[in-house]
C-alpha cells in the first residue's frame, strides 16, 4: 500500500495504492486551509479504506513546481510520517503528475499549474514512447498571454494539447491563439493523486526511492518577485 500526497497548489489530493489497484482518492480546493485539513483528511481516507500507517510500503508526494507554502505542508507530513516508521518517500514533479494522466496524442504537451498573481507554471512535454510523456523543457513562470505566445512560436503548425490548472478556463482564448492548439475536457485537467500514486509505485517497485532528510520541495522564482 502506498499514500500518495499531493498539496502543491489550492488543488489538494490524496489517493491508496494497493499495488494493484487505487483503492481511494479524495481531492478538494484548499483555500489556505491545507495545515489544518490534510491531517484529518488522512486520517478519514485510512479509516474508510480500514487501514493503518502499518499497511503502508511507502510515500509518494508533489514536490513541486508549486507554492512556497503548500510544497512545505505536504513535504512536512510525508518527512513525519516516514522518518519515524522507515516508509520509503518518492518525490514527483506535480506537472508530471497531470502528464501522467493524459493518453498519447499527436504534437506536444503543454502542462500548466497556478502559479499566482495572474500567473502560471509550465512547460511542455514530447512523447517519448514506452517512457510517456517527458518534459523537453525546465518549467517557466509566465502570462497565460506570455504562454500562449510562446507555444505559437515554438510550434506554429503542429499539434499543441493543453492541460491542468486554469486551461479549462482559458479554453476559447486557447483555441483562438492556434489552429492547432487543443484544449482536455476540465475533469482531464484535475491533478488526480491517483495517477500520482501510480508513479510512486511504479517507482518504490524499482527501488526508486529518495532521501526523506534531504529531499526539499522544487521552487520556481517569480520573475515578477510574486
Amino acid at each position: 500500500m502506498i499514500l500518495a500526497l499531493d498539496t502543491a497548489t489550492r488543488w489538494t489530493g490524496l489517493a491508496l495504492h494497493s499495488g494493484s489497484a487505487i483503492i481511494a482518492e479524495h481531492g478538494w480546493q484548499a483555500t489556505n486551509t491545507q495545515t489544518v485539513e490534510l491531517a484529518p483528511a488522512v486520517s478519514r481516507m485510512w479509516q474508510q479504506a480500514n487501514i493503518t500507517v502499518d499497511d503502508l510500503k511507502g510515500i509518494a508526494v508533489a514536490i513541486g513546481p508549486g507554492s512556497y507554502t503548500g510544497l512545505r505542508v505536504g513535504l512536512g507530513f510525508a518527512k513525519g510520517l516516514s522518518v519515524p516508521t522507515g516508509l520509503p518517500i518518492i518525490g514527483v514533479s506535480t506537472l508530471d503528475i497531470l502528464a501522467a494522466a493524459v493518453p498519447k496524442l499527436t504534437g506536444s504537451l503543454v502542462v500548466v499549474i497556478e502559479a499566482g498573481r495572474s500567473r502560471v507554471t509550465a512547460a511542455r512535454y514530447t512523447w517519448q514512447g514506452r517512457s510517456g510523456w517527458q518534459a523537453e523543457e525546465e518549467a517557466q513562470i509566465l502570462t497565460f498571454d506570455e504562454l500562449l505566445a510562446q507555444q505559437a512560436a515554438l510550434n506554429p503548425t503542429g499539434a499543441t494539447t493543453f492541460v491542468g490548472e486554469g486551461v479549462p478556463e482559458y479554453g476559447r482564448q486557447i483555441r483562438a491563439a492556434g489552429k492547432n492548439f487543443r484544449v482536455v475536457p476540465a475533469a482531464a485537467s484535475l491533478r488526480r493523486a491517483g495517477y500520482l500514486a501510480e508513479i510512486g509505485w511504479q517507482r518504490l517497485k524499482r527501488g526508486q526511492v529518495d532521501d526523506a532528510a534531504s529531499l526539499t520541495p522544487v521552487y520556481l522564482r517569480d520573475p515578477a518577485g510574486a
